[in-house]
């Protein structure tokens, strides 16, 4: 089974979100489809003999969604964005880092960031990083083409374009194309720009991925040949074989972003595995893991000094010159505001 064929069997799964997938039924993680892979846990599935138990969600809102309703797990796989919204909510609480070792290797502004370390307690825990930029099909798409980010408002491109199902990386590419690189400084303006423009990017789109797999899916069977993606989905295809091209230099800019883990409030699971579930995260096997497989960055700066920049370059971890929108923690007024409109403009609006 190639790396493609996985991906697309993952992608079912995002059918049957929140459906428990049974191992270890002392730890339900609630995360994102694809982190169930064995990579993730080596060390705790070593000690336990099995990995933890998964139910899945495809976009952040509808985690905290159903959480606030009731669903319960032990831990969860926000990103930075969320975590003050679902700590004003009481639906986590703190780590104890002295179960956690490798917390240590965190870089120092995850671990004083006050939106994650609140009186001296840590509510969230940074583990995997990653880029949003330009995914091409470089058999029908030059690489002149996707200099700007105006590709995707080009009427060439009409129904062959593809945005991601996710109000934060959608609204990343529509402020980079706006001319905003940093939305912790965004106006309401800045954001009716954004948002003007998203709404012409919505009128050229054939699809709205929620993961990976989906728009490996949508790429590789030409459907699609411009898509604002993840660096995961051109690294894993061109392992496959597919000549798909990753911009993250276009002239407006690419994005970053950053995930990790939070503990749960009243979890139904074991404490214990719950630590130990993050610490085998932030180990140097799942940083191999998460690098050479699935092109992403890892939070453990040890780790990640261990590899070399031509393996960064080809999964587009390396540095570059361009404007970079960092997806970092943001007002909870505007947040909501770019949630309830992302709504809308889906819906035609």
């Amino acid at each position: 089974m190639n790396r493609l064929t996985k991906l697309l069997g993952t992608a079912a799964l995002t059918l049957a979100t929140t459906t428990a997938f049974a191992a270890d039924p002392d730890l339900l993680v609630f995360d994102w489809s694809g982190f169930e892979e064995d990579g993730f846990f080596v060390k705790y599935a070593e000690k336990h003999g099995s990995g933890p138990t998964y139910a899945f969600f495809g976009e952040e809102e509808e985690a905290f969604q159903k959480l606030r309703s009731g669903f319960k797990a032990d831990v969860a796989h926000p990103c930075s964005q969320s975590i003050e919204k679902w700590a004003q909510a009481d639906l986590i609480e703190p780590w104890d880092i002295s179960k956690i070792p490798s917390y240590a290797t965190l870089a120092e502004t995850y671990r004083s960031d006050p939106t994650f370390v609140r009186d001296g307690e840590v509510y969230f825990i940074p583990t995997d990083l990653g880029m949003t930029g330009i995914a091409y099909n470089a058999d029908k798409v030059t690489p002149e083409q996707v200099t700007s980010l105006e590709i995707f408002l080009d009427p060439e491109m009409a129904g062959r374009i593809s945005l991601p199902d996710n109000v934060e990386d959608a609204y990343a590419l529509a402020y980079l194309a706006t001319g905003t690189s940093d939305w912790t400084k965004a106006t309401e303006e800045d954001f009716k720009k954004a948002s003007d423009w998203l709404r012409k990017a919505h009128a050229n789109a054939r699809a709205y991925w929620a993961d990976g797999a989906e728009l490996a899916q949508l790429m590789a069977t030409g459907e699609v040949l411009v898509s604002w993606a993840w660096n995961e989905t051109p690294v894993q295809m061109v392992g496959d074989g597919y000549n798909i091209g990753f911009e993250r230099e276009a002239k407006e800019g690419s994005s970053a972003w950053f995930c990790g883990y939070v503990n749960l409030k009243d979890g139904p699971g074991s404490e214990d595995k719950a630590h130990e579930f993050v610490e085998s995260w932030l180990s140097q096997e799942t940083a191999d893991y998460i690098v050479n497989e699935w092109g992403y960055g890892h939070s453990n700066t040890t780790a990640m000094g261990s590899f070399d920049e031509e393996t960064l370059t080809g999964v587009g971890l390396n540095q570059i010159s361009a404007p970079q929108l960092e997806q970092l923690p943001m007002d909870i007024a505007l947040r909501e505001m770019m949630i309830k409109e992302f709504e809308r403009i889906k819906a035609g609006f």
